[in-house]
């Protein structure tokens, strides 16, 4: 019966914890870095700060948000863009994807791969975004549409894949 004591039970469950943890820091980090980058480094920008507090609300060590800041702001970081792709879902929802990358045509693949399994395309600029509205916390849906049972499944399971993409920072949908 090897493998059935306390210790094992616990070394998994601290595992999937520690990749969890991970994942998320690994996006505030980059979140952390587009902001430092917009301002140079200046530590009293709201943007930065906002970025910051929302690190620390997921218990990031501070030394973690320094060298995040620290890495943004050298001359040979890579660039890190923002962008949105958007595109329609099961149903008719439309999809709004925040994206934050240093290799934009890397990003785009992964996403449209994500999107192709699924057998859902990208959509134009501008062609889902009518139906949300810019916020400080993201984007707010002003129009939504309803969904059976079967859609919102396949929608949801669309959207935890989606945020699992290292690049992915948020997805928004307009579903009831």
């Amino acid at each position: 019966m090897s493998g059935h004591n306390k210790f094992s039970k616990i070394k998994h469950l601290k595992a999937k914890n520690d990749a969890n943890k991970s994942k998320i820091y690994g996006k505030l980090v980059r979140l952390i870095a587009v902001e430092a980058k917009k301002c140079g480094g200046n530590m009293t920008s709201p943007s930065l700060l906002a970025a910051i507090e929302k690190a620390r609300k997921e218990n990031m060590p501070n030394d973690t948000i320094e060298r995040a800041v620290k890495k943004a702001t050298a001359d040979n970081s890579a660039a890190m863009e923002s962008i949105l792709y958007e595109a329609y879902g099961p149903g008719g929802v439309a999809i709004l994807i925040h994206a934050l990358t240093d290799n934009r045509n890397k990003a785009s693949q992964e996403i449209k791969t994500i999107l192709h399994k699924n057998d859902i395309s990208l959509a134009g600029p501008g062609s889902a975004s009518w139906a949300f509205e810019k916020n400080a916390d993201g984007w707010q849906a002003t129009v939504t549409v309803p969904l059976d049972e079967t859609d919102s499944d396949k929608l949801l399971s669309i959207v935890e894949e989606l945020e699992e993409n290292d690049e992915v920072q948020n997805v928004y949908t307009n579903a009831e």
